[in-house]
């Protein structure tokens, strides 16, 4: 028997970060930073932070689990879902981009755009053909009055 390894969201949002410092140091282009730069990036952040804490917190009430493709139970549709078919990966997106700004390297931003690439290839599409046939007609109607990020 073979176990198939999966390296979850979190820890792309944790290696972003760490690409976000990287790049900030090692390839840093067209600095802006300052107190504006970082309030913004902080807010942004925080949004990102509260939109993960409500998105997972109705996963929880649900009684689903939130680990890809492991425990579905209920298709989750109200809350914040009724915007966005995926607002764990959006506030993670939102989480890095807050870290880009703050840090101040325009070179930073691309990392919230790739992190968001990663995540459609290796999670969304095969979350969504999972879905799809767990729900079937139900997701399909959910897929076409939700967008899948915004």
């Amino acid at each position: 028997m073979t176990v198939k390894r999966i390296i979850y969201p979190p820890m792309w949002l944790v290696f972003g970060v760490m690409g976000i410092f990287a790049l900030n140091e090692f390839a840093p282009v067209l600095r802006y930073t300052g107190p504006v730069s970082q309030l913004i990036g902080g807010i942004i952040m925080l949004v990102g932070l509260a939109l993960l804490v409500v998105s997972g917190g109705l996963f929880s009430r649900a009684g689903t689990g939130m680990v890809p493709f492991r425990d579905v139970k209920v298709l989750v549709t109200n809350g914040v879902y009724a915007r966005t078919r995926n607002p764990m990966y959006l506030a993670m997106a939102l989480v890095l981009a807050g870290v880009a700004v703050t840090v101040g390297a325009l070179s930073a931003l691309i990392v919230p755009p790739l992190f968001l690439l990663i995540v459609y290839w290796r999670y969304v599409r095969p979350e969504e053909a999972m879905l799809q046939d767990l729900f079937g007609d139900e997701y399909a109607a959910y897929c076409s009055r939700v967008r899948r990020w915004l």
